[in-house]
C-alpha cells in the first residue's frame, strides 16, 4: 500500500462568495438591518433576563469585544424601556432635627422638580417680603406701643421715687441702664467737697434719705423683668404674627397642593417651623440683618430650604437605560461634596451629589464587568445594595477607616434595578469559581457566539447590516464584489470556509478605511479594490516585525532552507502575537539522536522556555515511539529537540508532527524535503490533529519562499481537519494557480513521512511487520540496534561489578 497526497485545489484554499448569494448591484438596493446578526441565542436569552422582575435575575453578557453585545444590549433595553411606566423620582432635603442626616423624598414622575421650583418661589417671596414687612408702618406703630406701654410703666415707677426724692432734697439721676442719687441744696446738686463739708448731721440725713429711696426704688422696680417678659411675648406674637402673614400666602398653596404626600407635607411643616425662627432671627437682631446682603440671605435659605433633586424622569420617557463608562465607587454610588468657608470644610444636604445607580434606579444599569472587578471593595458595595436592595451613600472606605472627616448620612432609598455587566468569558467563569455570590446574582447568561454561520440568507443579513453601517456614517455605497471582500474577510477572521466572525466591529472598522481611501481615489463607489488596498494598508501598518523577520531569514541571519534536502532538520510554523495583529513566521526545528537511556530531551524546556503545552507534545512522541516501534524490545533512545534560534517563550503543540519527522530523519539518517513546511499536532496514535492559525503559518512560509523567489515544488503541509479553515490572500491564491506553491492535507504521521522524505512510510502486514526499505522498518531496525547496544553495556557493566566484588572477597 502506498500513501498519495495531491495538493489541494484552489476552489479549496479559500470559499469565496458565489454572485448568486448576493442578488443586488449596490448595498442602496437593500433595506438596512436594525438590531444584531445571527444570536439567536443571546437574543432569546436577554428577552428572558428582562422580562424575569424576580430578585436575582440580573443579566451577565459574555463575548468577545466587538461582537455587538454592547450596542445590541443597550439598544434592545432601550426599546423595552419605552414600554414601561417611568418610575418615581428621588430628593434629598434638609432634616431640620439633625442635620447629618437628610431626609429622603419619594416623587412621582416629573414632579421632583415641580416641587424644587415651588420651594425657589417661596425663597423669592422671602426677598420680597422680608425685611420689608418688618418696616412695614403697622408693624412698627405695633411695636412702638408695646416699646411704648413698657416705657411708661418703667417712667411711672421713676417718677414715683424722684417726687420723693425732690421732697427730701436729693436728686436723682438717669442714663440708660441705671439710676443714681446725689444731696441737693437750694435747687443744685452738690460736689463731692461740698458734701464733705457738710456736718455729720447734715451727711447722715442725705445718706439715710438716699438708702431710703433706693429701697423705694427696688420695690417700685421689683416687677421689671415681668414687664420685660411681657414685652418680650408680645414683640414675639407680633413678630409671628407678621411673618405668618407674610408667608401664608406662599406655603398654604404649598400644603394644598401637596396634600396627599405625607413626606412632603412633614418637611413644609418642619420648614415652617424652621422659617419663622430663622427670619425672625435674621430680620430683628440688627447685627445679623446689617452682615449679610440680599445675595447672602438668598445664598442662605437655598442652602437650607431647596430640595436635592437626586434623580429626575419623564413621564412618558420609559424606564432609564444607564451605561457607567467609569464605574468607581463615587460615579456609581453617589456622593457627598464639600465647600471651603474661611478655611473650614462644610457640608449640606445640596452638596449630595447622585450617582449612576440613583439614575438608573428603576430601570436597567449597564456596566463593564473587568472595569467594575478592578476595585474588590465596589463589587462587594454592588452585591450589598443589590441584596439589601437599598441604595445608601456613604464615604468610600469608611469602614476601612480610611477617613475621618466628618460627613452627611442621608437616609437611604428603596433600589430596584437590573444590573447587565457585559464582559468576557474568562471574567465569568472566575466569578462563577471565586464568587458564591454571583450565581445567585447574576442568573441570567447572554452568551454572544464569536461566529455566525455562513450560507446565503446570512450573508445577505451581513450585506443588509453593513447597508445599514453606512447610512449611520454616511459612507460611500459599497458595491456587490466589495461586500463579497468584506465576507470574506469576516470568515477569515473566523477561521473557517462555512462561517462568519460574530465581531462584526473590525468588519466596520475596515470598511471605514476602505472608504477613507475611496475618498482619497476621488471615486463614487466604495468597490473590492479599495477594501483589498485597505488590507494591505493595514497589514503593512503593522509588519514591521515580520518583514524584518523574512528579511533575517534572506540574508542568512535566520537559518532556514527553502529547497533541497537535510537531515535532522525541519521547516516548522509558528504564529506571532504582536498587539492586534497576527503573522505567520516559520522556524527550523533539528534533532540529535544518539544512544543511551535519557529519553528525548526538550531543550526548550529545559531552558525554561518551553510552556506546558508545547512540552506536552514533545512527551507525546515518546509515547507514539514506544507504541508502534518498541513493542518487542525496550525504548533505549537519547534524542535532543530544538527549536533553532528562539529566543522567547514557546507554546503550542502544533510543532509535534514537524518533530516527529524531524526526528525519525536524525535516527535513520533519511534527509526531509526542505522546500516544505509542514504544522500539525500529533496524538499517540499518530494520527494528526487540527491547530490554529493555518493561515497565517501558510502565508508565513510562502512570503520566504516568495522573498526567495518560488521554484514550484515549495509548498506547506497541514493537518486534513484543517481545511475547512483555510481563507488564503490572494497572493497565496495567484502562486498555487500558477502552480508556483502547493498546499497539501494530511491524517496521519505516515503521510507526513512519505511527503517529506519520498520514501514509504509502510503499512505493517498480518505478521506485525513493515515492509524491508520503508521507513517504519529502518525505524524499527535502529531502535532494535540501539536497544541491544544498551544491553550489551548493561552486561558487561554487571561482569565488571560481579568481579570487583570476587576479588574482594
Amino acid at each position: 500500500m502506498t500513501f498519495t497526497v495531491s495538493p489541494l485545489s484552489i476552489d479549496q484554499l479559500c470559499a469565496k462568495v458565489p454572485k448568486s448569494h448576493l442578488e443586488f448591484s449596490t448595498l442602496s438596493e437593500l433595506d438596512p438591518l436594525n438590531g444584531i446578526l445571527g444570536q439567536e441565542r443571546a437574543v432569546e436569552a436577554i428577552q428572558f433576563g428582562v422580562a424575569m422582575q424576580r430578585p436575582g435575575y440580573n443579566i451577565y453578557a459574555m463575548g468577545d469585544s466587538g461582537t455587538g453585545r454592547s450596542s445590541y444590549v443597550m439598544s434592545y433595553l432601550k426599546g423595552e424601556a419605552k414600554r414601561q411606566a417611568a418610575p418615581q423620582e428621588w430628593t434629598y432635603v434638609h432634616n431640620f432635627d439633625d442635620s447629618r442626616s437628610p431626609k429622603a423624598i419619594e416623587f412621582a414622575p416629573s414632579q421632583a422638580k415641580v416641587f424644587e421650583d415651588h420651594i425657589k418661589e417661596v425663597i423669592d417671596g422671602l426677598m420680597v417680603s422680608f425685611p420689608a414687612a418688618f418696616e412695614n408702618p403697622t408693624y412698627q406703630q405695633q411695636k412702638s406701643a408695646i416699646d411704648r406701654e413698657f416705657n411708661e410703666l418703667y417712667e411711672s415707677a421713676i417718677n414715683k421715687v424722684e417726687k420723693e426724692a425732690v421732697k427730701i432734697g436729693v436728686a436723682m439721676y438717669r442714663d440708660a441702664s441705671s439710676v443714681s442719687f446725689a444731696p441737693m441744696r437750694d435747687g443744685k446738686a452738690l460736689e463731692d467737697n461740698e458734701f464733705a463739708a457738710l456736718s455729720d448731721d447734715e451727711r447722715d440725713y442725705f445718706q439715710e434719705g438716699v438708702s431710703q429711696l433706693e429701697h423705694r426704688l427696688n420695690n417700685e422696680l421689683l416687677i421689671l423683668p415681668q414687664w420685660k417678659r411681657t414685652t418680650y411675648e408680645q414683640h414675639k406674637r407680633l413678630n409671628l404674627d407678621t411673618v405668618k402673614e407674610a408667608l401664608d400666602p406662599f406655603m398654604t398653596p404649598l400644603f394644598e397642593y401637596y396634600s396627599e404626600n405625607d413626606a412632603v407635607i412633614a418637611y413644609l411643616k418642619a420648614m415652617r417651623s424652621d422659617l419663622d425662627k430663622n427670619i425672625i432671627d435674621q430680620m430683628v437682631d440688627d447685627k445679623v440683618a446689617e452682615s449679610r446682603d440680599d445675595a447672602g440671605r438668598r445664598q442662605a435659605y437655598e442652602e437650607l430650604y431647596v430640595p436635592n433633586v437626586a434623580v429626575t424622569h419623564q413621564i412618558d420617557g420609559g424606564v432609564p437605560v444607564i451605561y457607567e463608562a467609569h464605574p468607581t465607587y463615587r460615579n456609581l454610588f453617589g456622593q457627598v461634596e464639600y465647600s471651603s468657608d474661611q478655611g473650614m470644610l462644610i457640608t449640606n444636604h445640596r452638596l449630595i451629589r447622585s450617582g449612576s445607580l440613583h439614575a438608573a434606579n428603576g430601570g436597567y444599569l449597564i456596566l463593564d464587568a473587568e472595569k467594575l472587578l478592578t476595585d474588590h471593595y465596589l463589587w462587594e458595595a454592588l452585591k450589598r445594595a443589590l441584596k439589601s436592595k437599598t441604595l445608601k451613600i456613604e464615604h468610600p472606605y469608611s469602614d476601612l477607616g480610611l477617613t475621618n472627616t466628618t460627613t452627611l448620612a442621608p437616609e437611604d432609598i428603596p433600589l430596584k434595578v437590573k444590573v447587565v455587566l457585559i464582559g468576557s468569558r474568562e471574567i465569568y467563569y472566575l466569578l462563577q469559581d471565586a464568587d458564591p455570590d454571583f450565581q445567585d446574582m447574576f442568573r441570567v447568561l447572554v452568551d454572544f457566539d464569536d461566529t455566525l454561520k455562513r450560507n446565503k440568507e446570512s450573508e445577505m443579513a451581513f450585506a443588509r447590516l453593513l447597508n445599514d453601517r453606512v447610512l449611520k456614517e454616511n459612507y460611500a455605497d459599497v458595491t456587490q464584489a466589495g461586500v463579497a471582500t468584506l465576507i470574506e474577510y469576516s470568515s477569515r477572521l473566523a477561521e473557517h470556509q462555512k462561517e462568519m466572525s460574530a465581531r462584526i466591529g473590525d468588519v466596520f472598522e475596515l470598511l471605514g478605511e476602505a472608504d477613507f481611501i475611496r475618498q482619497l481615489a476621488k471615486d463614487d463607489l466604495t468597490t473590492d479594490i479599495h477594501i483589498k488596498r485597505a488590507l494591505k494598508a493595514k497589514k503593512h501598518r503593522t509588519g514591521r516585525v515580520s518583514e524584518k523577520i523574512i528579511e533575517e531569514i534572506v540574508d542568512g541571519t535566520v537559518l532556514l532552507e527553502s529547497d533541497g534536502v537535510a537531515v535532522g532538520k525541519i521547516n516548522g510554523l509558528t504564529v506571532m502575537q504582536i498587539g492586534d495583529s497576527s503573522f505567520g513566521a516559520p522556524a527550523r526545528i533539528s534533532t540529535t539522536v544518539y544512544p543511551g537511556g535519557k529519553g528525548i530531551i526538550d531543550i526548550e524546556r529545559e531552558s525554561n522556555l518551553g510552556q506546558n503545552i508545547h512540552s506536552k507534545g514533545v512527551l507525546i512522541l515518546s509515547g507514539y515511539l514506544g507504541n508502534k516501534y518498541a513493542q518487542k524490545f525496550s525504548l533505549d533512545i537519547s534524542a535532543s529537540i530544538a527549536m533553532e534560534q528562539s529566543y522567547g517563550y514557546v507554546d503550542g503543540d502544533s510543532a509535534s508532527t514537524a518533530e516527529l519527522c524531524c526526528l525519525l530523519s536524525a535516527l535513520v539518517q533519511v534527509p526531509l524535503r526542505q522546500d516544505l513546511a509542514i504544522t500539525g499536532s500529533l496524538n499517540q496514535y499518530g494520527e494528526v490533529q487540527a491547530i490554529g492559525g493555518v493561515n497565517e503559518k501558510i502565508e508565513g512560509f510562502f512570503n520566504v519562499c516568495h522573498a526567495r523567489g518560488l521554484t514550484g515544488s515549495q509548498g506547506v503541509i497541514i493537518p486534513k481537519s484543517n481545511a475547512n479553515n483555510l481563507m488564503l490572500s490572494d497572493d497565496v491564491l495567484d502562486a498555487v494557480s500558477a502552480g508556483q506553491f502547493s498546499i497539501y492535507t494530511i491524517a496521519t504521521a505516515d503521510e507526513a513521512l512519505a511527503l517529506l522524505t519520498g520514501v514509504e512510510a509502510g503499512v505493517v502486514n498480518a505478521e506485525g511487520e513493515y515492509p524491508e526499505g520503508t521507513i517504519n522498518a529502518r525505524v524499527i531496525q535502529k531502535l532494535e540496534e540501539i536497544s541491544k547496544l544498551g544491553e550489551e553495556e548493561g552486561d558487561e557493566e554487571e561482569e565488571n561489578a560481579e568481579k570487583g566484588t570476587s576479588e574482594k572477597a
